[in-house]
């Protein structure tokens, strides 16, 4: 069954709502939507009041460490914690509080996906607490991974060969659409779709989203196959399209 997945985006310490395709280590910031005045802690309480499991938190750039750890402070178990991990850190945000860790470009070297990092890291942490996170923008011959928040290409394809490699070293997956992620212009159905097809574990999709009415549409094109998240549309965070409280009654009515 389709859920929906909360998140909690860190950049610059503080809780944003971001237009990740606007992510650059060098030259102007962000496009940001959304700066929220309170800390992380208080999205995480919130979600484990309403038992919304499965949210990631996503620290993008340094400076992140303090308000990412209070957030699993306010969740123990019930985060899943993504952005810079790799193997020397990982055990240590699980320690932390990561119910799971989210792991992307440590995977990467030289543009390729290495499987003897996805084998090195799942043995450290366990299978079962690993998400990778299969982020990528659009190209002619269909979609490709990128990494480092974003910024890097690589030639790795979302199709279904690459995710039956990762199957076997995970627990699920995270993909965020880079190319439509924050401008609250609509899914990527094509790419739900696609995920649907392709993936044999859970998966979870963010970008685009702007109305409620993306639940049911997410979980016709897959079959109840693929979750979501919204981001900048939720009134949690700002928006004007989505109720955070409609999502929350989504969750209820599908676990009954």
């Amino acid at each position: 069954m389709t859920l929906f997945r909360p998140c909690i985006d860190l950049h610059e310490g503080q809780v944003k709502q971001i237009v990740g395709g606007s992510l650059r280590d060098e030259g102007p910031g962000p496009v940001t939507n959304f700066v929220a005045d309170r800390g992380a802690e208080f999205f995480a309480a919130r979600y484990r009041e309403d038992d919304l499991t499965g949210g990631h938190v996503i620290r993008l750039g340094p400076g992140n460490d303090g308000a990412a750890r209070e957030a699993l402070a306010a969740w123990p178990g019930g985060l899943h914690l993504g952005g810079g991990i790799d193997e020397d850190n990982a055990e240590a945000w699980l320690t932390a509080g990561a119910g799971k860790v989210i792991a992307t470009s440590c995977l990467f070297e030289a543009g390729e996906l290495s499987l003897a990092r996805a084998e090195t890291l799942a043995r450290r942490v366990g299978q079962e607490r690993l998400v990778v996170d299969l982020s990528c923008r659009r190209q002619d011959e269909g979609w490709r991974v990128v990494t480092d928040r974003w910024q890097t290409l690589t030639r790795t394809a979302v199709d279904a060969e690459t995710f039956a490699q990762l199957a076997g070293y995970c627990s699920e997956f995270l993909v965020h659409a880079a190319d439509v992620e924050g401008r609250q212009e609509g899914i990527d159905a094509a790419l739900v779709e696609h995920l649907a097809e392709v993936s044999s574990l859970p998966c979870t999709y963010a970008g685009g989203g702007r109305g409620i009415e993306d639940l049911d549409r997410v979980a016709s094109l897959s079959g109840g196959r693929v979750d979501l998240t919204f981001g900048s549309a939720l009134d949690l965070f700002g928006g004007q399209g989505v109720r955070y409280a409609d999502c929350v009654a989504w969750n209820r009515r599908q676990l009954g």
